[in-house]
């Protein structure tokens, strides 16, 4: 039995041509899709879910003396704020250029970054 989260089937195709944010993740590439990091299983016919670990760059740390220099200080991420969200550990993030923002109540975390592949 496996352990891989299977997502459920959709009609589009994820490559380096797809349109999709490609991430670098751990040994291989993830997509960005409404909310999810999709992995292909090549030949399979399926894509598998996958979460951004609470690991190394990626830590879910308070940072409440995060400044960000790609929006100002009133900017609330959240569903329809511009930013992509990314699954990492229990909660999402927002991808900001290559970093990822946590709201957190009167202030954006940065749980670090993430390469673009």
């Amino acid at each position: 039995m496996s352990d891989h989260k299977i997502h459920d089937p959709h009609s589009h195709s994820h490559d380096s041509a797809c349109g999709h944010t490609a991430i670098k993740h751990d040994d291989h590439v993830d997509y960005l899709h409404d909310g999810h990091l999709h992995s292909p299983d090549g030949g399979h016919g399926h894509v598998h879910e996958h979460v951004l670990a609470d690991v190394g760059a990626n830590r879910s740390v308070c940072t409440p003396a995060h400044t960000c220099g790609s929006h100002d200080n009133k900017h609330s991420h959240g569903s329809g704020c511009g930013h992509e969200a990314v699954p990492h550990s229990n909660h999402t993030d927002y991808l900001v250029k290559s970093h990822l923002h946590h709201p957190d109540k009167d202030h954006c975390d940065d749980h670090g970054t993430v390469t673009h592949a």
